[in-house]
């Protein structure tokens, strides 16, 4: 997995936390979702990373 990729996975699954977090605060379930898909989101791309190191091995 490259730095770069590393760093986007994160950046998905942090930004989802914060949105998660504030969506919980001000009772958004909309913002509530959108932090847990993208959370999701960056969870994926370190599964399809993990992958690929896999084979490269």
């Amino acid at each position: 997995m490259s730095a770069g990729d590393k760093i986007k996975a994160a950046a998905d699954k942090v930004g989802g936390q914060v949105k998660e977090t504030i969506g919980k605060a001000t009772d958004n379930d909309k913002l509530v979702a959108e932090g847990q898909a993208d959370q999701a989101k960056g969870h994926l791309k370190d599964a399809a990373e993990n992958v690929k190191d896999a084979f490269k091995k």
